[in-house]
């Protein structure tokens, strides 16, 4: 195992059950000589459930004061300190604080090093029951209709499965937007409370799943959508794919690629939209 002493620690903690933290997090906590914690208050509860004592200073860093704080966290790591960088929840630098310290200590070329554990993506994706072998991550889905419908254009036929948070009370506007673009038939899962007692797993098509968010649903989510099915067939079939993605902003080179399947090129599909929009 590698020494953890001097240096960035950053480190994953538990969604929920704490009895998800690591060994490895509550030796951290109770050595560290600063540990940066996005909610303080909440730290100290979860080492006091841990039963450990946090010996060093601790330091709030979160999304209003991180930029303010990286100096001083810089400057402990290179006088041979040991910081500590936890979030609420999950690990740090996925849709928490984080990048912009380690971004700061790899500039000074200080050592960096990370405590595995709990994460809602990877989490969500493994209970999805979706085929998950390639996804990406976009953090939390937009909030205002326009900017959602948008961002559902772009991954129309995104051949990966996708996963993103949303927030509870926006989840039925973001899944009409979804069931609006993708259609009620893509597969998806939302998952709700992970780890914590009221856990909660629901998996089918967009529209069913809208249908059942329409009867109100707390907590944290996050939601899986399966890629899109990549289906052979003419370049003329795929021509309105390209324009809703045109439409939406992206280049029609991009958007050419982006739909073209098996069987089917880039430039085949080029080609097709030109020869479309000539006929209009």
């Amino acid at each position: 195992m590698r020494d953890t002493e001097d240096m960035l620690i950053l480190a994953a903690t538990p969604m929920g059950d704490v009895g998800d933290a690591s060994q490895r997090l509550r030796d951290a906590l109770g050595s560290a000589d600063v540990v940066a914690a996005e909610d303080t208050r909440r730290t100290k509860q979860l080492a006091s459930s841990l039963g450990v004592v946090i010996a060093g200073r601790v330091v709030s860093f979160y999304d209003q004061v991180e930029t303010a704080r990286l100096p001083a966290l810089v400057e402990a790591v290179a006088e041979g300190k040991t910081v500590l960088l936890v979030t609420d929840a999950g690990m740090p630098s996925v849709s928490d604080p984080g990048y912009r310290l380690v971004a700061a200590c790899v500039e000074a070329d200080l050592p960096v090093t990370c405590l595995p554990g709990p994460s809602a993506v990877t989490t969500a994706l493994a209970l999805s029951g979706l085929p998950v072998e390639r996804f990406c991550f976009d953090g939390f889905a937009p909030r205002k209709q326009g900017q959602r419908r948008t961002y559902f254009q772009s991954v129309l036929a995104e051949p990966r499965a996708i996963v993103f948070f949303e927030a509870p009370h926006r989840l039925v506007a973001c899944l009409e937007d979804a069931v609006h673009v993708l259609g009620p038939d893509r597969r998806a899962a939302v998952c709700r409370e992970l780890t914590k007692t009221y856990e909660e797993v629901r998996r089918g098509g967009l529209g069913e799943l809208l249908d059942w968010a329409r009867g109100g649903v707390r907590g944290e989510i996050t939601v899986v959508l399966e890629g899109a099915v990549a289906v052979a067939g003419e370049p003329e079939d795929l021509v309105a794919d390209v324009e809703t993605l045109v439409a939406s902003g992206m280049r029609l080179k991009d958007a050419c690629a982006q739909v073209a399947v098996d069987g089917v090129s880039k430039r085949e599909v080029y080609e097709a939209v030109l020869a479309a929009r000539k006929e209009q």
